[in-house]
């Protein structure tokens, strides 16, 4: 199914509405049949493209699915991505407001910084290393503009609504050690996350595809079917190697990455 441009621009002003009054909207997937992934990419494009129209600036993107049991449990056979605004990006220490966002939710991940362009196809692991000035410890924000279940149906959303809200991604959170990739044995790094001085999570960075690198691979390939590349400058999330973690108003979390070091959110 290739869905018309009217339809497309609706559905992307219903999202841009639902997450400016904290309402999340009906799933997409549930409202027309054969709805594809490039549909969904559409939508998201669309969503993009009004908050651009609006001041806000294109920093980066987000991968996200990079796990084997999620593209399982999603029905499909990669993963997905998303892209980062200047306003999501907030700073160790950050108070973010959790009445901001709908369900908000944090993953442990390595953010990287490009300092050469990537484009595909054909890039490599080995492309991605020498493109990066540095990696980081990062903890994404995700968040449900569609609905995560029907209250009716008890339909779970599909990976169909999960593209076209941005691929989930709200903000992002970056701290801790800055390094460059050659001083990282970045398939080990390895990471707690406490909520409340309570460890909520652990894993550790080769769950990314069997090394992270390897997301910001995949997406400049992927990229390159729509004659788009990442750009010297931007921040790539490769994919979290946690399970998402609920954040409520009172909540602080910290997260410990070993040699790479911490950091901290605080949510009001």
């Amino acid at each position: 199914m290739t869905l018309p441009p009217d339809t497309i621009q609706s559905w992307a002003e219903a999202l841009d509405q639902a997450e400016q009054e904290r309402k999340p909207i009906a799933q997409f997937s549930a409202s027309a049949e054969g709805l594809t992934i490039e549909d969904s990419y559409a939508v998201q494009r669309a969503w993009v493209g009004l908050k651009a129209a609006r001041g806000r600036r294109i920093i980066g993107h987000k991968i996200g699915l990079t796990s084997r049991a999620m593209q399982l449990a999603s029905g499909i056979d990669e993963p997905d991505f998303g892209i980062l605004l200047d306003d999501m990006l907030h700073y160790s220490g950050a108070k973010l407001a959790a009445e901001a966002f709908l369900t908000p939710r944090l993953e442990v991940e390595l953010a990287f910084y490009l300092k050469a362009p990537l484009q595909g196809p054909g890039v490599t692991l080995f492309d991605v290393l020498s493109a990066t000035a540095w990696v980081a410890p990062a903890l994404e924000l995700i968040d449900a503009r569609i609905a995560l279940e029907d209250a009716s149906s008890g339909r779970r959303r599909t990976v169909i609504d999960t593209i076209a809200d941005n691929a989930a991604n709200a903000a992002l959170i970056i701290g801790g050690q800055v390094k460059p990739p050659e001083a990282v044995n970045l398939p080990r790094v390895a990471a707690t996350l406490h909520r409340n001085e309570t460890i909520e999570a652990s894993g550790v960075a080769a769950a990314v595809l069997g090394h992270p690198a390897l997301g910001i691979a995949w997406l400049a390939n992927r990229l390159a079917a729509h004659g788009e590349g990442l750009a010297a400058g931007e921040i790539v999330l490769c994919g979290s190697f946690t399970a998402p973690v609920a954040a409520r108003a009172g909540d602080s979390f910290f997260a410990d990455y070993g040699d790479l070091g911490t950091l901290a959110v605080h949510f009001s």
